[in-house]
């Protein structure tokens, strides 16, 4: 038996439904939007995520790294690294034609899904920099982590279980980071201007936005 056929035997009828329904990358997405962005400090397996629908970026980008196994991806995630000054942010990976996409929880609306029209990682990465920001309007961004497959905590069942999540955030820390910016760089850049910075917090919850300054 599949981790994902496990997954499912142990679904409600509505349940079931509902994964059933997820037939794309964008409907995943559809799916992560629509639910509530939780403030909780623990994390939610695929399964409790579906059943009370709520979820922030860890939990998000691991339920959708599910959701997408069963259309046929390998269960990737990858990493966004800050400053220090922000949260990280999790993203679900997929491929079609050769070209990377992603699917997403975030608090701030330019942090969900990308089309699969990146040539590599980097590429896809680089797409949220200018809406990677925090509340003091500083854009965050500087790195990202090489892929992590899922797959290899099946034995864990980490899609129905909280408690593999801590090792997969743990494995997370562990596995190469990339730098997208040099220090240099990274000093010179401007402030996120209003229209953008209001943009970008549209229906966000207050109580999950990192707080620099504390």
């Amino acid at each position: 038996m599949t981790p994902f056929e496990t997954f499912e035997r142990m679904l409600a009828d509505t349940e079931r439904g509902m994964i059933s329904g997820l037939t794309s990358p964008a409907r995943i997405q559809a799916f992560l939007d629509d639910i509530a962005y939780s403030t909780d400090d623990f994390y939610r397996c695929p399964l409790r995520v579906l059943r009370e629908r709520t979820a922030h970026c860890f939990d998000g980008a691991v339920f959708a790294a599910a959701a997408l196994r069963r259309l046929g991806h390998p269960p990737l995630i990858l990493d966004l690294l800050s400053n220090g000054r922000d949260d990280e942010h999790l993203l679900a990976l997929f491929k079609i034609d050769g070209h990377w996409g992603a699917v997403a929880k975030s608090n701030f609306v330019g942090l969900r899904f990308r089309e699969p029209v990146y040539r590599n990682l980097r590429e896809l990465a680089m797409s949220y920099f200018e809406q990677y920001y925090n509340i003091e309007r500083e854009k965050t961004l500087r790195g990202y982590t090489g892929p992590l497959n899922l797959n290899r905590f099946d034995r864990f069942d980490w899609m129905t279980k909280d408690e593999p999540l801590d090792l997969i955030a743990r494995r997370t820390d562990e596995i190469r980071r990339i730098n997208l910016l040099p220090p240099a760089l990274a000093d010179r850049l401007s402030p996120v201007d209003e229209r953008s910075y209001q943009a970008g917090l549209a229906g966000a919850n207050p109580r999950g936005l990192f707080k620099p300054s504390q």
